[in-house]
């Protein structure tokens, strides 16, 4: 039997798991919704925040995050007013805040700019912007108040700067700098008059500085210099006529003066003035009354600027800790915040640019040690009743959560690392025993008795409003849906999720609840600044029989670095605490990651590990898994998908590597078969396969004449969609005469093409999903300007003699004769194809605990919702005409295309899906 591929795994929300046993047609009254499922959403990692904390209107902040979501957040509980979740290929660059109304973006490179209206997020306007090149593009809204009530907002891109309306978009003046190679890197604003300051780089080396008329884009002064050794892109303006370039290597700073047209420089090595100094570093924003923070694997360091004659260090802080940009509270007053680890703590700093040994604010914060170290940090302040200045801070930790830190306190939290989600399993709950303490089952001991006591008191009419508040709640998590216990259906589970930050996160299926969570330590970042990618997350260890007792438990891997050659790390988590019981290191790479159906004697679940040379380790490394392993080896066989290469390869196992004998838990593999596919001809779209767990019920299948078809239900089947090169593009991008799509099954250990259907005139990006016997897929019609869904159903005639009764009494069946794949299977396919109406983001299937409820196809949809669609519908043995026969087995007459019934969308009108995850944010 051959594992299954490494593969998108498609998951389901624990609402999407019960509604798959439901009726074909079931609605949701305005009033239930809620109460059989839970809808949550998340924006990312934020790397840019604006506050609007004006008198009128409610206080906000506006972020942009690592997810492309523009969000506005609110200041006192951080809940969502509003949100926008950005498509991919149009990466939102900067944000900032214009006129105190306006939320002005700045998006693809610097040629889409939007406005969007702050109380709402309406979009008021769209303007393309023309740029030369796909360089960085800098966004700055004019505050002066000399040209403000132009509501100016300046855009550079390549060596273009424009100046647009803020109001309706229109661009005022646009200005090309003819210097060859120029790429902007900073602007800034004088504070006295309308003069912009404008410093770019032509090449590695040559720097350029610009002032500018900003109510007329008239170039008043420019001058040009070329520094020796190169720069790196970082600089800094850090007055009227002074700015800071870290050069080419990292190591040394150049204090660059231009008075008119004539500049002079100084370079200064940063190991004169930062002791200690090791590695490579980078300038942080900070820069504000000649203050520099200068970031180093293990310090961040704060830098006078005495002038030409070079820099001194003020202070220090050991990393982990960041520095938030310098915010204006006066006209002559700027200050900026530190936030650094403390023990188990994190300290909050407020200083002022002036005067750097004085400190306004130093505060300690308790946080989850679960969140990791400080990312970044925005500073705002606010008016005290006494007139006195306070200060908040919005802090991003490691595990892409944000914290909102204000009078010693978090004054909320949000999860945010659940945006991005890389893979997801459900795990059950333990069973509810007799005999056991409700408190072990449901919390620890304080809180079961604080619930009741809180009852009590709610019965005898003496709790407070906020009291009244958690009983409410506490009703809420004690409901029957809420239990931590499983439930006879099996719909109370654990989602446990694996984020990008490497976090592992359990929900409760019951109420989106989160149960624990655990930032895993092998997958943090370390000190070199090497960022890890976590992988996959398996079943490990479920225990039965002998280790009934023992908890059961997950399987996290992932890779020390972000490169495919990294070592691997694993790790092993405990299912219900999150605790974690074992961890290592590889000395391979992670190529692939085979789950076995083989386990050892302690229940746990073998798995190999393909490294990028082909060979497979396995994991547990013990003598009782080797053994168990061995004796199955000959059976085992595995094949890879290579999308780069455009071929897809059959491996089968060896006793020990090649590089390596002494290792016995080493295994090399042996190229048994492979497909290439002609680059010229057909280009590798997409490959499925089943689930490793799908259970089905019955082999056979009784059709309207009474007679039986055995499904071919070999766990080696896989799909595999090919696209002609010229149609490997967007939809459209193809002509239909130059557009095909062709369809494999192919046997996963023989390497044989069970069949092959080629659809003319047919586009991708096509989707796809394997259950039982059959493959549904989706693609684009070019010559009907529709799409359409497929499916391929394929049966196993070499049963086909089982009918016969007599052979069945005299035992010359052949329903035990072993199945091999080295033998040509007869088989017989039918398919058949649909229109449908939508685009498709994602596909899956509805899967039970014994196969024996019906299908549902749930389709993610380019509206990013979750429709169900009744495997019936895509029957290939669908007819214009069904017979009597045919109507009471089940079928529906054939349509040409697919319905769409309002009642079959799960999750009514909530956008659910966001990218490849059937998950909510």
């Amino acid at each position: 039997m051959a594992p299954p591929p490494r593969r998108l795994l498609l998951v389901l929300l624990g609402f999407l798991a019960a509604a798959s046993l439901a009726t074909l047609a079931a609605a949701v009254y305005e009033d239930q919704v809620g109460l059989a499922d839970w809808h949550q959403k998340y924006i990312g990692k934020v790397k840019q925040a604006v506050y609007h904390t004006q008198k009128s209107g409610r206080r906000r902040v506006v972020v942009l995050t690592e997810e492309n979501v523009i969000a506005s957040l609110d200041l006192r509980s951080g809940d969502i007013f509003w949100r926008h979740v950005i498509e991919k290929n149009n990466p939102i660059d900067q944000l900032s805040l214009s006129a105190g109304k306006y939320v002005v973006t700045l998006s693809s490179g610097g040629s889409i700019l939007r406005a969007w209206n702050l109380p709402d997020g309406q979009m008021i306007w769209e303007t393309n912007i023309q740029t030369s090149t796909s360089s960085k593009s800098l966004l700055h809204v004019l505050s002066n108040s000399k040209v403000v009530k132009d509501n100016l907002v300046l855009v550079l891109a390549g060596q273009w700067i424009y100046a647009v309306s803020s109001i309706d978009g229109v661009i005022s003046w646009g200005k090309e700098f003819t210097l060859d190679g120029l790429e902007i890197k900073q602007v800034v604003q004088s504070p006295e008059n309308d003069i912009v300051y404008v410093v770019g780089i032509a090449g590695s080396s040559k720097l350029a500085v610009y002032q500018l008329n900003a109510k007329t884009g008239e170039i008043v002064k420019d001058a040009q210099e070329s520094l020796p050794d190169g720069l790196c892109g970082e600089i800094l303006l850090g007055s009227s006529n002074v700015l800071v370039a870290l050069d080419e290597t990292r190591s040394a700073l150049f204090i660059v003066e231009f008075k008119g047209e004539s500049i002079s420089y100084n370079k200064v090595q940063i190991s004169e003035f930062v002791q200690d100094f090791s590695g490579t570093v980078k300038l942080l924003p900070l820069m504000s009354n000649g203050i520099i923070a200068l970031q180093s694997s293990s310090t961040v360091s704060l830098l006078k600027l005495k002038g030409m004659d070079g820099l001194e260090v003020i202070h220090s802080f050991d990393q982990p800790a960041s520095v938030s940009d310098a915010l204006t509270i006066t006209e002559k007053y700027e200050a900026f915040a530190v936030v650094q680890h403390v023990g188990s703590q994190i300290e909050f700093i407020v200083k002022v640019t002036s005067d750097l040994t004085n400190e306004i604010i130093r505060e300690k914060v308790d946080i989850d040690q679960h969140r990791g170290s400080v990312h970044k940090v925005f500073l705002n302040n606010y008016v005290r009743t006494d007139k006195s200045h306070g200060f908040r801070a919005l802090v991003v930790m490691e595990d892409h959560s944000i914290l909102l830190i204000q009078q010693g306190a978090v004054v909320w939290s949000r999860e945010d690392g659940l945006a991005s989600i890389v893979d997801v399993m459900a795990s059950e709950l333990p069973v509810e025993k007799d005999g056991v303490s409700v408190a072990d089952v449901e919390h620890n001991l304080f809180e079961w008795l604080k619930g009741h006591v809180l009852k009590l008191k709610g019965t005898l009419m003496l709790a407070s409003v906020d009291e009244l508040a958690a009983i409410q709640a506490l009703r809420v998590r004690s409901s029957e849906k809420n239990k931590m216990t499983r439930d006879h259906n099996g719909f109370r589970k654990l989602l446990i999720v694996l984020t990008k930050a490497g976090k592992v996160v359990a929900l409760h299926t019951g109420d989106g609840r989160i149960i624990w969570s655990n930032l895993l330590p092998s997958l943090r970042a370390s000190k070199s600044g090497e960022m890890p990618s976590a992988l996959r997350i398996y079943q490990w260890q479920v225990p039965h029989h002998r280790v009934m007792r023992e908890n059961p438990s997950i399987l996290v891997v992932g890779r020390s670095g972000a490169s495919s050659v990294a070592p691997g790390v694993l790790c092993v988590l405990d299912s219900y605490s999150g605790e974690e019981l074992n961890s290592r290191s590889f000395d391979h790479s992670v190529a692939q990651i085979i789950p076995l159906t083989l386990k050892d004697s302690s229940e746990q679940r073998l798995h190999l590990i393909v490294d990028s040379n082909s060979n497979a380790h396995l994991y547990p490394r013990s003598l009782d898994a080797l053994n168990s392993f061995i004796s199955e080896m000959s059976n085992q066989y595995f094949y890879s998908v290579d999308i780069q290469k455009n071929a897809i390869r059959g491996y089968s196992l060896q006793k020990s590597c090649d590089f390596n004998s002494d290792d016995t838990y080493c295994f090399s593999t042996k190229l048994l078969w492979s497909i290439i596919f002609p680059s010229d001809a057909e280009r590798i779209s997409v490959s499925e396969a089943r689930k490793m767990n799908e259970v089905v019920h019955t082999q056979a299948k009784i059709i309207a004449d009474q007679d039986v078809m055995y499904k071919y239900l070999s766990k080696n089947l896989i799909f595999v969609a090919t696209v002609s090169p010229n149609a490997a593009g967007e939809i459209g991008s193809a002509a239909p005469e130059e557009a095909s799509l062709v369809a494999y099954l192919i046997d996963a250990v023989s390497g044989r093409i069970l069949h092959r259907v080629t659809h003319h005139g047919a586009q991708g990006p096509v989707h796809a999903v394997v259950s039982e016997n059959w493959v549904v897929y989706h693609y684009f019609n070019l010559r009907a300007h529709r799409f359409e869904i497929a499916v391929i159903e394929i049966y196993d005639q070499s049963r086909a003699d089982n009918k016969d009764v007599l052979k069945l009494i005299l035992g010359k069946h052949n329903l035990s004769a072993p199945m091999t794949s080295y033998s040509r299977p007869e088989v017989m396919v039918k398919s058949q194809s649909y229109f449908f109406t939508h685009s498709v983001k994602a596909m899956a299937v509805t899967q039970t605990a014994k196969g024996i409820t019906s299908k549902q196809l749930l389709i993610g949809t380019i509206g990013d919702q979750v429709l169900a669609l009744d495997k019936r519908f895509l029957d290939p043995r669908r007819s214009l005409n069904p017979t009597q026969q045919e109507k009471e087995e089940g079928i529906i007459p054939l349509t040409d295309s697919l319905p769409i019934i309002p009642q079959l969308y799960h999750c009514y009108n909530i956008k659910a899906l966001i990218g490849v995850t059937i998950l909510s944010r």
